[in-house]
């Protein structure tokens, strides 16, 4: 992103009438999304013509679009927040949370004041007082990370000592992490592993893709727990073990093999299950992804004793699967 005084111009090429100008604008900075692409138009800082135009503007090609500055936000960071937490493990170095599905680990940049509210960070901070420094202000204590929508194991670090030797031993590969999935569709082979390299996608920026070469390195195992055949359709209950951290993993590859994780819409898992009947807004939904962080094995940062440590399906997960079993 340019600084709060730059100025970058971009003049739209004719192949590119039709496209939206939010959409064509984000595809011409990588590192940008759409999101904030919006926000600069928002707060008037693209100008076609000496004129704000709207996110939605079909362009005609031969525009010359001029941005000036950067979003301006809010300034944001984390506070306690008197939520409810499931520790699975605790010393005075670390804990090991088992995360509920729909709490974001940290608020980000870009989400505003309500984004920062309701995270694990927060409840955190309410529990623990004191976390790690190196994540900085809106990531204190938090080591890795799980998606929104995925429930289970999470270490979390309470100083920086510990964070540090954690973080060495996530680099080197060292922390073994174990997760359940139901994907749908049934699995050809009883295990595989998967070495797409993965990326952004630059057309659907919440999205990561394994289709573009220079993605980032990845490595996921997979294998066979039970194929399941009921009035509900086919799915496959496998664990998965990954010895990369990517962002979205685990979703992506699976939906490379055109199996995604059950509840995943974003890579193609079908929104309503005919047949499955939840409760409220999610009926006929699962209401969230059908992946969880059911294991992890790693050394205690200050002991160096080695801790496993392990978790089952929580219950809507429990419930779903014996629903579709039936």
């Amino acid at each position: 992103m340019p600084d709060s005084h730059s100025t970058q111009t971009f003049t739209v090429p004719a192949e590119a009438a039709g496209q939206r100008l939010d959409h064509w604008l984000a595809g011409q900075q990588p590192d940008v999304s759409r999101v904030r692409i919006q926000q600069l138009i928002e707060q008037e800082k693209v100008t076609i013509r000496g004129k704000v135009p709207k996110a939605s503007l079909k362009l005609k090609g031969g525009e010359e679009i001029i941005i000036t500055g950067q979003v301006e936000l809010p300034p944001l960071h984390a506070y306690p927040e008197d939520i409810p937490l499931d520790v699975v493990y605790e010393d005075e170095d670390i804990a090991v949370i088992n995360k509920p599905a729909g709490m974001t680990v940290h608020a980000g940049s870009g989400k505003g004041e309500a984004g920062s509210r309701g995270t694990l960070v927060n409840a955190l901070l309410h529990r623990f007082k004191a976390l790690s420094h190196l994540g900085g202000e809106l990531r204190p204590g938090i080591v890795h990370r799980l998606d929104k929508d995925t429930s289970g194991l999470i270490i979390v670090a309470k100083n920086d000592k510990a964070h540090r030797k954690l973080a060495l031993q996530f680099l080197r590969r060292e922390v073994k992490k174990t997760y359940l999935a139901l994907v749908q569709g049934e699995m050809p082979q009883k295990e595989g592993t998967i070495t797409k390299p993965i990326s952004r996608d630059l057309v659907r920026r919440e999205r990561m893709t394994t289709r573009r070469a220079e993605g980032r390195a990845a490595i996921t195992h997979w294998k066979v727990l039970k194929r399941i055949e009921s009035s509900l359709g086919r799915f496959s209950l496998l664990e998965v073990k990954i010895e990369t951290g990517r962002t979205h993993q685990i979703r992506v590859h699976l939906s490379s093999l055109s199996h995604p994780v059950v509840g995943d819409v974003l890579y193609g898992a079908t929104r309503v299950i005919p047949g499955y009947r939840g409760t409220g807004a999610e009926a006929a939904s699962l209401g969230r992804t059908f992946l969880h962080s059911s294991g992890l094995q790693f050394r205690h940062p200050t002991s160096n004793r080695p801790l496993s440590l392990e978790q089952p399906l929580p219950r809507e997960l429990q419930e779903f699967l014996r629903r579709v079993g039936e």
